[in-house]
């Protein structure tokens, strides 16, 4: 073959878009070995990024392993820092717009839907944990716990009172505080309902750069 029709040939592998891209970054990785390439596509599989077959294809089978194929798996991963639940304030929102009726106004349905959503996630940590009866101080440490996995940051000042440092609805809570947090503090007093805390309270206590709601045992709120 001249060099030429080599330098033809090359182009019009490149030709393809996937094929073009795969060699961009290996030509910037300085090379990669195959037992390379298939560790970190099995590594994406791990986490659920990627999903791994293994090919039938048509016609005699041929000897040797069965090619293993992999594609994209039907997940959205998006990344925040610091934590927003974008999606659980949309979630309430929507309900809310379904479920308004003429005799109540669309604030009065958000803040109701939003109490039902908290009541619940409540009763479904209550069902996993069976904690029995919670006094304030074991309430609001169960509480702190459903907070940090939903991005609140809770700082536990006081063993009877816990504030929140990150708002998960930022920024959309600046557009509309009133609506916003009050859909936040519905949320969180539903949660202390249907996890069976009596003796803790949600409040709106607004501070600046925070979470407008504070946990609280019900007897210092």
């Amino acid at each position: 073959m001249s060099s030429d029709d080599a330098a033809l040939t090359a182009v019009s592998v490149l030709a393809d878009d996937l094929r073009r891209r795969m060699y961009a970054f290996i030509r910037g990785a300085g090379g990669i070995s195959r037992k390379l390439a298939a560790f970190h596509l099995d590594k994406l599989v791990a986490a659920g990024l990627l999903r791994a077959s293994y090919d039938r294809p048509d016609g005699p089978r041929r000897a040797g392993r069965t090619p293993k194929a992999y594609a994209p798996a039907d997940i959205d991963v998006q990344v925040s820092i610091p934590h927003r639940e974008h999606a659980v304030l949309a979630g309430i929102l929507i309900d809310a717009v379904a479920a308004e009726t003429p005799a109540e106004g669309a604030r009065q349905t958000a803040l109701r839907v939003a109490d039902g959503r908290g009541r619940e996630l409540g009763e479904a940590e209550r069902d996993r944990l069976r904690p029995g009866r919670l006094g304030a101080e074991r309430a609001l440490t169960v509480a702190c716990d459903m907070l940090d996995r939903h991005g609140f940051e809770p700082v536990r000042a006081e063993p009877t009172r816990v504030w929140l440092r990150n708002c998960p609805f930022r920024p959309l809570a600046a557009r509309d505080p009133d609506l916003v947090c009050g859909i936040n503090h519905a949320l969180l007093a539903g949660y202390l309902h249907g996890l069976g805390a009596t003796t803790a309270t949600a409040i709106l206590a607004p501070r600046p750069g925070a979470c407008c709601v504070e946990l609280r045992a019900a007897s210092a709120s």
